[in-house]
């Protein structure tokens, strides 16, 4: 497998933030928006990143290309909550199914405590068996069910949270 690269992301790097995230929408596997967002629509969350306490990170292959992202963002948003953070993973469609997730999830988990996390979440929907089965395989448990939450297409769904304690 070719070797990942991390770096930081710059606002340059959302318009292919969103695009890889919008890619995702029409599975209805990963994400409860139904429609396209903008680049306008993210700018806020993008914001609420910083690469000293919540990074979000671009991965790009050898060549230089963006494949995906990853991000760190506060969980609940008060201070006792400070060192519990929602990891989100995003592939590029055409990187999907190559074992990527595997090599993105290790390296999230070894670099969360230098982050000052103890503990990662994963928000993912109860019928995403890839992603159940990649977080699972690194030592996630369910912490929750919270079922029937999501309307997709008129199809109700629940989602599941996964926690691992890394420290």
């Amino acid at each position: 497998m070719a070797s990942l690269i991390y770096r930081d992301a710059k606002k340059a790097d959302l318009e292919r933030i969103v695009a890889i995230y919008n890619s995702t929408i029409p599975s209805r596997m990963v994400t409860a928006d139904t429609e396209p967002v903008s680049v306008e629509s993210k700018q806020r969350w993008f914001d609420e990143h910083s690469p000293d306490k919540r990074p979000l990170w671009v991965i790009e292959n050898n060549a230089g290309e963006i494949v995906g992202w990853v991000s760190f963002q506060s969980f609940y948003g008060r201070p006792a909550y400070d060192a519990t953070v929602e990891i989100s993973i995003y592939l590029d469609a055409a990187q999907r199914g190559k074992g990527l997730g595997k090599s993105i999830l290790q390296y999230c988990i070894e670099q969360a405590p230098a982050f000052g996390i103890k503990t990662l979440l994963g928000f993912i929907f109860a019928h995403n068996e890839p992603s159940l089965k990649l977080f699972k395989h690194f030592g996630f448990e369910d912490w929750a069910m919270l079922p029937n939450i999501a309307v997709l297409d008129g199809q109700e769904r629940g989602l599941n949270i996964v926690g691992k304690r890394i420290a």
